[in-house]
């Protein structure tokens, strides 16, 4: 049976509607949960978002194929997932699935399917829109979906922005297969097993990201001095482990444990500034450290010059530093009209001892707001003001009104 609806807060224009269902039949459950949501929308819907569990199997790409004719948006973008979320519910196991719309009156919104082609010259991205030639409208945002197996984002972090700098990307990888063609993605009446697809928002509507890395800094920020590629080899004219030992040194138990099981290295996403804090930092693992030369490595390219700090992750520090972020956005004083949300398929329960942890934390902070989203094997996002794929990340689109 499909969930009762988060009612829509009020705003002026925009209005967005969420529904779920549960369903063992796929056709069944696309149409209870549209259905729902365009109840509660009250009218015709410009965009739709659609997220379908693996639980389905094999009935899952002929039913999304028809996704178009059965929503009637304007806009219609799709994908699969491991699991998902709607409203304040977080479906990490079974057959489920979510259906969001929008309408966003005065808005511009362009869809796109796009593929990563290779030649002569290199690589290119095949799919943009004529509709985004020259100059992308004000307040322009991005909402991606992407096939892990096949399409490099990092690569389209990138050429955006070399071309449309400050644009921010929120979305995820699909997660609803673990082989190279096992997803299907869609955007209005056609699908996909490669690539990516989503739409360009801006004008009347604008996305404000909210990315929570879940986790908290230790000691204090140092400067890389020696570098190789993806190694640390000194911090602040010391060895990289020794600075480490130093930070360790000073830690309480509990700490010390987490430095064991889950340490991570920030690396500050902006140098002009005279001082930094959580949110300031883009988290990368720590994926080895040898002890006799003292080098640690990240899973990311380091160069000297940059500013560093020791980070940890549990679940407390999740918890943390999703409702710190949230709760900076609700002191703004605005309602967001929607939300997308892209969390960590390595969060939900996997590291929260209860069920739907982020879904609650957004509507206990900001909510009530009409909210969907999936677990990803990458999560996409900006840290400042520049563009990132993350892990063990919640990253969220708040929709709102364009000034």
């Amino acid at each position: 049976m499909p969930a009762e609806p988060i009612a829509p807060p009020p705003t002026t224009g925009i209005r967005c509607a969420v529904a779920s269902s549960t369903d063992p039949r796929i056709d069944q459950a696309i149409r209870d949960a549209a259905e729902a949501a365009a109840r509660q929308l009250g009218g015709g819907a410009d965009v739709a978002v659609v997220f379908v569990s693996a639980g389905y199997g094999e009935a899952i790409r002929p039913a999304m194929e028809g996704l178009s004719e059965v929503l009637g948006a304007r806009t219609v973008v799709a994908t699969t997932a491991e699991a998902l979320l709607a409203a304040d519910v977080e479906f990490e196991s079974g057959p489920a699935v979510a259906v969001w719309l929008a309408r966003l009156p005065g808005a511009s919104v362009v869809p796109f399917a796009l593929e990563y082609t290779q030649t002569p010259d290199g690589g290119m991205f095949v799919g943009w829109p004529s509709a985004l030639d020259g100059i992308w409208p004000d307040n322009a945002a991005i909402v991606l979906f992407a096939d892990p197996f096949s399409f490099p984002v990092d690569a389209l972090i990138k050429r955006v922005e070399e071309d449309h700098p400050g644009v921010p990307i929120v979305g995820g990888m699909a997660s609803g297969g673990h082989q190279p063609g096992s997803n299907t993605l869609v955007v209005d009446s056609r699908s996909y097993d490669s690539g990516a697809v989503g739409f360009l928002i801006g004008g009347a509507a604008r996305v404000r990201p909210v990315v929570s890395q879940g986790c908290r800094p230790i000691g204090r920020p140092m400067v890389i001095t020696k570098s190789e590629e993806n190694v640390i080899v000194e911090l602040g004219g010391k060895p990289a482990l020794e600075r480490l030992r130093e930070v360790y040194g000073e830690l309480d138990p509990a700490d010390r444990e987490l430095v064991r099981t889950s340490l991570h290295v920030g690396r500050v996403a902006s140098e002009y500034q005279d001082h930094f804090q959580r949110g300031d930092f883009l988290v990368r693992n720590v994926v080895g450290a040898d002890p006799d030369s003292g080098v640690i490595a990240v899973g990311d390219l380091v160069r000297t010059g940059q500013t560093i700090q020791f980070h940890v992750r549990d679940a407390k520090s999740a918890h943390d530093d999703l409702a710190l972020l949230l709760a900076q956005e609700k002191d703004r004083g605005a309602t967001p009209a929607g939300a997308l949300v892209f969390s960590c398929n390595g969060r939900g329960t996997r590291l929260f001892a209860e069920a739907s942890h982020d879904a609650r934390c957004l509507q206990d902070t900001i909510g009530p707001v009409p909210a969907a989203g999936f677990f990803a094997q990458g999560e996409i996002g900006p840290i400042g003001r520049r563009n990132c794929l993350h892990g063990f990340t919640a990253s969220i689109a708040l929709f709102e009104r364009g000034e």
